[in-house]
């Protein structure tokens, strides 16, 4: 037996005869707390003196560190291929000299004893200063010219990665590594660092410290792999990966592999690498028990078939011989045989993707477009980046190779310059097309344009992926194209501009995943697919990722990474837009993606962000001013001023991007939701957000239209966008606040008054504190949120400012300043609405009387002070004089307004409650049914100002007999009204007009029950308000109905009273109490 230095290098197999001339040196290094012998086979691996009986020494710390208990050996034997009781040779020694005679053997050792400081770059222990010094030691002692082999197990591989990459004598030698179990790279499920503990901890022992406080430079080994896979190509090498079958235990009770698959490969095409699987654990994939166990033959037969090839020149050569045509695409170009050949390849760096669902549309119309005899040899795929275009490309691709056998398929990464002179590097090794008059860095792309324009290639399938940049090459990518009868091209790109120049008019883009394919491709990506039986979650989940696939891929690996459930991660993902964007810019590993193409949805779309801002700046200003706009609905005449031209190409853009699409309706545009809020990212991290909001809001008051009702389509159409760039401002300024009160007030005009107090309170916090008291701008705002607040039933606060406003203005305003007659007549509403009905028609008819004065007849405020002062009447008895008033402002609208304008509704709605109340039901029904008929098509269904009318409408009915209409009305208003706050004085009036309803029609049950909650909510209203006085009046009568006399006699004196100290003796309302008391007495005393 060959006595073996435990550091640098040692000759084997130096006793056997050769029967050949050596011409190969195959190099063997051992791995963390390996030797350069017991690696490979005598003696275990830890210790050069394994093989000895170790002294005993109770206080000995190596026996704690190493002993395991009977049950734990076996455990590992189970685990761990074959067991040990058979001999283990020191194969590199005993068997390769004689298997392999042309090969000169060497082991290499070196001090892998200490692990501290093992992955740090500055350190003396360091795989880097290890491979530093492999790197020495072979250009000083390997002193032969032979080319080389290494075998490398485990770290020892990054070591031997680290010396080629350090020594060019090393780099030329090398043309094939054997890695057996050697990291190359940090995987999706563990981290470098996990992967280094998990080493060391199978090394060391699970209880060793130092584990614990690994410090592992990631950059630095990184740094190392992608290095070193640049060399691959340029060099040339051949890597052979094998891989660990079995799981071993480095925890007690947690099996696993040391170094799983995703980490134990490089992720070459197969042209460079090809991987294997031993049936072995980490330690014994490295150990046979004779020349027959499958391990040592697997490996032999690896060093052999590679020894014995064919030389590359000669292989070559052979099928050049028959070439008797060529060509020149460039002076000096290499040159290539244009005969056809029957040679076929299949040069894809990816595999066939298993987590891919649907898309069998697309796919169909793919291949139907390539491969019928229309004439199309070009087909483009664009879309949204991530939307799955390289992964549809990467199935049609495997489609070709098992469909169409005699069509070779090649695949260019268009990435960047680097990547697509990469893979035509591939393609030249595949196929064999370096000539010794090219050098594959040079000429790789001219060598592979040439060959596909070549009868050579035969037929063909070229796919340029990631065609985002036209000038990728410093040229057009155009000057590349080969030109083949036999040759087929398909592209993808996000930019509709350069899928329409490559392609022309055969351009598919590609739609979101539908939500079945969404939910498939979820379940194929999730470890644990019983995940999905979450249907709800899952819904939910894959409608917030948009169905977009890479989002989904993101997703997944989040959940198998760290093991939640699919309704915690949406729980994460919807908590803040910000969680959302930190999950989405999480980097992840997927093999069936570029391992330098961003995988992130963020980092994929700031590509193409920075790709608009270089090349398209008005592209660049929209998308900065969308940031801030709600994403959907988006007309195109909230956008930025630009000449026609430029707005047009600025939109095609965003538009070919996939970034904004376009409505059937003309100029109405959405932007993917995800792409918004990755949007708002790119703005932060361009250092443009104020400056952008602040740009965006004065765009928005600069376009934003009159709060007239002819111009409702428009400011409807803008008003979600106000609102999300209002939103998006944490305080206001004076641009805010001009922009809030627009808002404010289109949302009240549209009755939505909640969201109307909502923004006026903030726009009016804001001018209290900037604004003097008497100033215009802070009076207008209380005077608009005093409106609002009236709106929605919080009449005393609308009352409260209004007050304060009138008062102001008298001692600020003439008389009969627009501005204080319009805030006169908006106290004199509330203080009607409040009962206060004296008061109100007191101002009213000053503020008439002064507009009568100053104003045309048909101006529209003085119409409107006419209405309110018509309704005063009405509430206040003077029905007549009511009529009257309303029959003349009907008049003047209906020749001044639109039949749907909601003022003459208005009026004609106020005129026909006068008619019913002055017992002209049947009048008061044809007006109301037209009312009623129009806004049923001009508002949503839930409008105040719709179920307003039909109330009324009921009511008419109600008095003209029509019971059963009337409650189908009422239960209608009723059941839509029940959204509003409990105290509401629109839901409590619904509420008591179907208790009267009910009463009418004999529900007497029914009709006490809702008015009795109808009067206690209404308790809280001051005693005389007449809102309150009318539903005790109406519950004292359902009470004499349900023979409660003594109940219905009490309730009616209180209301008597309060109405004989409040009301004229001939009041309407005053009589019918007076009316009903005596009836209940006289039944009383019946």
């Amino acid at each position: 037996m060959v006595a073996v230095n435990r550091n640098g290098f040692t000759l084997l197999g130096k006793e056997v005869a050769r029967s050949k001339p050596p011409r190969w040196n195959i190099i063997f290094i051992h791995g963390l707390r390996g030797h350069p012998q017991n690696t490979w086979g005598r003696g275990s691996d830890e210790s050069p003196d394994a093989e000895r009986e170790p002294t005993p020494k109770p206080t000995s710390r190596l026996k704690t560190l190493f002993k395991r208990d009977k049950s734990q050996l076996r455990s590992d034997r189970s685990s761990s291929g074959p067991s040990s009781p058979q001999p283990r040779p020191f194969w590199p020694d005993e068997f390769i000299p004689h298997d392999i005679p042309e090969a000169i053997v060497w082991t290499y050792g070196y001090n892998s004893e200490v692990i501290s400081g093992l992955f740090t770059p500055n350190n003396a222990n360091s795989v880097f200063q290890h491979g530093r010094d492999l790197a020495g030691r072979f250009e000083r002692e390997i002193k032969n010219e032979h080319p080389v082999i290494f075998v490398a197990h485990s770290l020892g591989g990054i070591i031997l990665k680290e010396a080629i990459r350090k020594s060019q004598v090393c780099r030329s030698r090398t043309k094939l590594i054997i890695f057996l179990g050697t990291p190359h790279r940090g995987s999706r499920a563990a981290s470098w660092g996990v992967t280094a503990a998990k080493l060391a901890r199978l090394a060391f022992s699970p209880n060793i410290t130092l584990v614990e406080s690994l410090d592992v430079d990631s950059l630095a080994l990184d740094t190392i792999h992608e290095e070193f896979i640049n060399i691959v190509h340029d060099f040339q090498l051949q890597i052979h990966s094998f891989q660990e079958g079995r799981p071993m235990s480095t925890i007690p009770g947690h099996i696993e592999k040391i170094v799983d698959d995703f980490s134990s490969r490089l992720g070459l095409p197969q042209a460079f690498e090809r991987v294997e699987t031993l049936d072995a654990d980490h330690k014994q994939m490295v150990k046979c028990t004779g020349r027959e166990d499958d391990r040592y033959r697997t490996i032999r037969s690896v060093i052999q078939h590679f020894i014995h090839r064919p030389p590359v020149e000669a292989s070559s050569a052979a099928r050049i011989t028959n070439m008797t045509t060529s060509l020149s695409l460039e002076a000096g170009a290499p040159r290539l045989d244009t005969t056809e050949t029957d040679r076929v390849f299949f040069c894809i760096p990816f595999m066939l993707n298993s987590r891919f669902v649907g898309r069998d549309n697309i796919l169909s119309k793919i291949s139907t477009t390539l491969f019928t005899n229309n004439g199309y040899n070009r087909l483009a795929l664009v879309g949204l980046g991530g939307i799955g275009k390289s992964q549809i490309a990467i199935q049609f691709a495997f489609w070709v190779e098992q469909n169409k056998p005699k069509v070779s398929v090649f695949w260019l990464s268009a990435l960047s310059k680097a990547s697509f002179e990469q893979s035509c590097r591939e393609i030249v090794t595949q196929c064999d097309l370096r000539q010794s008059s090219a050098t594959i860095d040079n000429d790789a792309t001219i060598l592979v344009q040439q060959y596909l324009t070549s009868k050579a290639s035969g037929k063909w399938v070229l796919i340029l992926d990631n065609v985002d940049d036209a000038q990728i090459l410093g040229r057009p990518i155009h000057s590349f194209l080969p030109k083949s009868r036999g040759g087929l091209m398909l592209f993808t790109t996000r930019s509709q501009q350069i899928a329409s120049d490559l392609a022309t008019s055969e351009v598919i883009r590609i739609p979101e995943m539908s939500p079945a394919e969404a939910k498939g491709y979820l379940e194929n990506s999730l470890s644990q697919k019983d995940l999905i039986k979450d249907e709800a979650a899952t819904e939910a989940l894959l409608r917030t990722l948009t169905h977009l696939p890479l989002a989904i891929t993101q997703a997944a690996a989040f959940i198998n990474s760290n093991s939640v459930s699919i309704a915690r991660y949406l729980d994460l993902i919807n908590q803040a837009d910000g969680n959302m964007v930190e999950l989405l810019s999480s980097e992840f590993q997927d093999e069936t993606r570029y391992p330098e193409s961003a995988n992130a949805v963020v980092a994929s779309w700031l590509v193409s962000f920075n790709r608009i801002s270089e090349t398209d700046t008005v592209a660049t200003r929209f998308l900065s001013f969308l940031a801030w706009i709600e994403p959907k609905g988006i007309p195109q005449s909230i956008f930025p001023e630009e000449s026609e031209i430029e707005l047009c190409r600025a939109i095609g853009t965003l538009l070919g991007y996939g970034f904004l699409s376009q409505r059937k309706e003309n100029g109405i545009y959405d932007m993917h939701s995800l792409v918004h809020l990755v949007t708002q990212t790119w703005n932060s991290n361009h250092g443009e957000n104020s400056w952008t909001l602040r740009e965006t809001m004065s765009q928005i008051i600069m376009v934003f239209p009159s709060i007239k009702w002819e111009n409702r389509e428009v400011w409807r159409q803008y008003l979600p966008h106000s609102l999300r760039a209002l939103q998006n401002a944490a305080t206001l300024d004076d641009e805010g606040t001009r922009l809030g009160h627009w808002i404010g007030k289109s949302l009240r005009e549209d009755r939505r008054d909640q969201e109307a107090i909502e923004v006026l309170e903030r726009v009016l916090q804001f001018r209290n504190e900037a604004l003097a008291e008497d100033h215009p701008d802070r009076l207008a705002s209380q005077h608009s949120l005093a409106s609002a607040y009236q709106d929605n039933g919080q009449v005393k606060e609308a009352i409260s400012l209004l007050e304060k406003v009138v008062f102001i203005e008298s001692g600020l305003l003439a008389e009969d300043h627009p501005s204080r007659l319009s805030s006169q007549h908006a106290l004199a509403s509330a203080y009607q609405d409040n009962g206060q009905v004296k008061e109100a028609i007191s101002l009213l008819e000053k503020v008439v009387f002064i507009e009568s004065g100053l104003l045309a007849e048909d101006h529209p405020s003085r119409l409107s002070s006419q209405h309110a002062l018509a309704l005063a009447y009405n509430d206040d008895g003077q029905v007549k004089e009511a009529i009257s008033l309303l029959e003349k402002v009907v008049f003047i609208k209906s020749d001044l307004l639109a039949e749907d304008h909601p003022s003459r509704l208005s009026s004609q709605h106020a005129l026909a409650l006068a008619y019913d109340d002055d017992g002209q039901v049947k009048k008061a029904i044809s007006l109301l049914e037209k009312v009623v008929f129009i806004k049923s098509d001009l508002l949503a269904e839930d409008h105040p100002s719709r179920l307003a009318s039909q109330h009324a409408l009921a009511v008419a009915y109600k008095g003209n007999g029509q019971i059963k209409e009337a409650i189908s009305l009422l239960e209608k208003a009723v059941s839509i009204r029940s959204d509003l706050a409990e105290d509401h004085p629109s839901r409590l009036s619904s509420q008591h007009a179907l208790a009267v309803a009910y009463q009418d029609n004999g529900q007497v049950k029914e009709a006490i029950s809702l008015l009795e909650k109808v009067v206690l909510i209404e308790s809280n209203l001051a005693e005389d308000n007449p809102s309150r006085l009318s539903s005790q009046h109406a519950l004292a009568s359902a009470y004499d109905d349900d023979g409660q006399i003594k109940k219905a006699i009490k309730l009616q004196e209180q209301v008597v009273s309060i109405r004989q100290r409040t009301l004229a003796e001939d009041h309407p309302k005053r009589l019918a109490s007076e009316e009903n008391l005596k009836y209940f007495h006289q039944a009383y005393r019946q």
